[in-house]
């Protein structure tokens, strides 16, 4: 087993308890039954391949066949890719696809589907109560995490801009912007009367 089924086959069980439970997630792995998936971590001979069948994906090190869809990201992108900014991973080149695009997209959708439930799972280890203790903790240090992460980010914009004067601030690019406006406007106004004096000239030395 390659090291990267050895971290797929956990979170493949977790996310097959999560398609049995819901009605889109099992309809939908119906649909794809059959289709075979890869997994790639880009810059190493790392893969795995999902095999979809009937409400579960089956997890295999390699396939007889061809795989209709070929995933390749790096081992960060491609945890987020089941994630809301799935998309946005594809559109920047983060993660690269191969294959139909529309079979991509449905697996992608069916990882979404399939996300392990944080306090679900914790409730099979610890119990109900507690999981749901440790759930709340959890939220609420990605929260936190979240806002400290934008405070930290508009208090060192503040520093860069008042205090060291490296970065200018909003108003001074727009002042900056507006100068810049009316240079060009008094540069093509200076053309103009310079191709006018030009033209003059021309027709006096004709005469």
């Amino acid at each position: 087993m390659n090291p990267l089924e050895s971290v797929l086959r956990p979170l493949t069980a977790m996310m097959n308890r999560q398609i049995r439970a819901r009605s889109p997630a099992r309809d939908l792995s119906v649909e794809l039954d059959g289709r075979v998936f890869a997994i790639r971590v880009r810059d190493t001979a790392l893969a795995a391949y999902f095999i979809v069948e009937s409400e579960q994906v089956a997890l295999a090190s390699s396939v007889d066949s061809d795989p209709d869809v070929v995933i390749c990201g790096s081992l960060l992108a491609l945890a987020r890719l089941a994630g809301a900014d799935g998309e946005a991973l594809i559109r920047d080149g983060s993660v690269q696809l191969t294959g139909d695009a529309l079979l991509a997209q449905q697996f992608r959708k069916l990882m979404h589907y399939g996300r392990p439930d944080l306090e679900e799972e914790l409730s099979h280890l610890v119990g109900d109560v507690a999981a749901h203790g440790i759930g709340n903790f959890a939220r609420g240090l990605e929260g936190w995490a979240r806002n400290a992460g934008k405070t930290i980010s508009r208090d060192v914009s503040e520093y860069l801009q008042e205090e060291r004067r490296i970065v200018p601030g909003r108003f001074e690019v727009q002042s900056f912007g507006e100068k810049v406006d009316s240079l060009r406007d008094d540069v093509a106004r200076f053309e103009a009367r310079l191709k006018i004096i030009e033209m003059n000239t021309a027709t006096q030395g004709g005469s």
